[in-house]
């Protein structure tokens, strides 16, 4: 993958950034009453300052029963702490608040208003993507269906209304990439869209809120760089957008977050290190354990010396199921870069046992963990380099290995698939071509992830060469190949790919 770093497919990571942009104009009247009292509940919940969100729509609540606003605010407040620490007793014990919001917003709320029909939108939206953390796939098909819906009329009510347009355009590109075998649900959903459908939606509201008092503008910053990284593959677009928001980050982990992790994915890992070893650590907020896995994770790319204190905090402390088999695995890298086998195999004995194996990073550790097969220490270290950004460094360091030097088939075809990314970003697009190639020649009917990313990062170059013949031809060969790992993101991007070439 052209970045290791772990994310959740997608399509999930749209609908975060769809809920994320609650409202761009001030509720008022209709029952959705965005008070000063409200207005810092939404900002705490927000910055995942969770109980005092709380205690505050509880005071709305007693002081104005059908202020749906508040309502509106709680279900942020159960989301973020779904989301973020993936406790299924919290999903359990939460889950029957979603049809009691819906009823008073349905029976309270005046359809007159355009926050009517744009609330219930959002808070199933939320759930659903609670519901897929949850592997409840049906239930969050069936909720981002009802949602399409509703906002969908609500964009015909009321075309001039942004957030719903926001809303709208996230959806519409997540559609454009939803991978194969998720194809069931989306179908399921009976939706549709495309990346550039949903990238112009986004782009009118980006345009709107430079020129207007957009009051949540920087929320919508975020959203369209992940369009710009996700979708668009321009890396330095979506740093310099979201570099743009006014994110604080050392006051809202959920800001830290999304900075360091547009960071981490566009090589600019110093950036994300100095982020992330500001964020906020105070008891107020909602612990948010993988800012920890985030940090040692870039540490261990640059390789400081501290990247196992970081690893180890997340597996110790986080209670969730996502990215501990891949923690686990990363510990292991750290310990046999630093010559302690023993220690390696102890960590991928927990890989195997410990968390599950639902999200494709946690699926590649859980397969590596099996093979039992111990990575080829030079390629490991060139690989990290390479994630991390540090690309002259991985070139350096790579070169001084001659190919003899790697003797499995899979050592010799991850070497030539390494100085092909590396060269690429090297901006030496000759050499890589020809890495990349070599790579699919001798890769494409082999179990590995090399051969379906070296043909995807063909599909980039050629795109980039506007050579859309054979970028087109590439993408297609990608989507031709099912490797064991990353087939899922690989072919996303493949599509994303094919959509923007579309035509032309």
């Amino acid at each position: 993958m052209s970045k290791n770093t772990p994310k959740n497919f997608i399509f999930t990571k749209f609908l975060l950034c769809a809920i994320l942009l609650l409202l761009q104009y001030p509720l008022f009247a209709d029952n959705f009453d965005f008070n000063p009292n409200v207005a810092k509940a939404y900002r705490a919940a927000l910055s995942l300052r969770l109980d005092e969100a709380k205690t505050l729509t509880n005071t709305e609540h007693r002081a104005n029963r059908n202020n749906l606003a508040a309502d509106f605010i709680d279900n942020y407040v159960d989301f973020f702490r779904i989301f973020v620490g993936e406790n299924k007793a919290d999903f359990d014990r939460l889950a029957a608040n979603k049809d009691y919001r819906l009823e008073r917003i349905e029976s309270l709320g005046d359809p007159a208003s355009p926050y009517f029909l744009y609330t219930q939108a959002q808070i199933r939206l939320q759930w659903a993507i609670a519901r897929i953390k949850f592997e409840e796939y049906v239930s969050a098909a069936l909720d981002i269906k009802k949602a399409a819906a509703l906002l969908e009329k609500n964009q015909k009510k009321f075309p001039d209304f942004m957030p719903n347009k926001a809303s709208l355009g996230v959806l519409h590109a997540a559609l454009g990439t939803i991978p194969d075998n998720y194809k069931w649900a989306a179908d399921l959903a009976g939706m549709s869209g495309s990346v550039e459908q949903g990238r112009r939606e986004v782009e009118e509201v980006v345009r709107y809120a430079k020129k207007n008092d957009f009051l949540f503008e920087d929320e919508v910053l975020v959203m369209y760089s992940f369009l710009l990284l996700h979708v668009g593959n321009q890396q330095e677009e979506a740093w310099k957008s979201i570099k743009s928001a006014k994110l604080n980050t050392t006051q809202n982990p959920l800001a830290c977050f999304v900075q360091a992790n547009v960071a981490l994915n566009t090589g600019h890992t110093d950036d994300a290190i100095k982020i992330l070893e500001k964020r906020p650590k105070s008891a107020d907020f909602l612990p948010f354990h993988y800012l920890d896995y985030m940090l040692g994770f870039a540490k261990l790319c640059k390789g400081d010396a501290d990247a196992k204190v970081f690893l180890a905090s997340y597996v110790s402390n986080f209670k969730g199921i996502t990215y501990i088999k891949d923690c686990y695995e990363k510990l292991a890298w750290e310990s046999l870069l630093n010559g302690n086998t023993n220690e390696y195999r102890t960590y991928m004995l927990l890989c195997r046992k410990q968390g599950k194996a639902v999200a494709e990073a946690d699926k590649k550790a859980q397969r590596d963990a099996e093979t039992g097969i111990m990575p080829n220490i030079i390629l490991l270290r060139a690989r990290l380099y390479f994630d991390g950004g540090f690309y002259t460094k991985a070139k350096t360091y790579l070169e001084q290995f001659p190919s003899k030097t790697f003797v499995t088939p899979s050592d010799k075809l991850e070497y030539h698939y390494r100085l092909g990314r590396i060269c690429d970003k090297s901006g030496d697009l000759l050499t890589a071509i020809q890495y990349f190639k070599t790579t699919v020649q001798d890769g494409r009917t082999l179990p590995y992830y090399y051969a379906c990313n070296a043909a995807l990062q063909l599909g980039l170059v050629f795109e980039k060469q506007k050579n859309y013949i054979e970028s087109r031809s590439n993408y297609n060969l990608c989507l031709s190949l099912s490797p064991k790992e990353y087939k899922e993101s690989l072919h996303q991007k493949a599509k994303a790919g094919l959509s923007r070439i579309k035509g032309k």
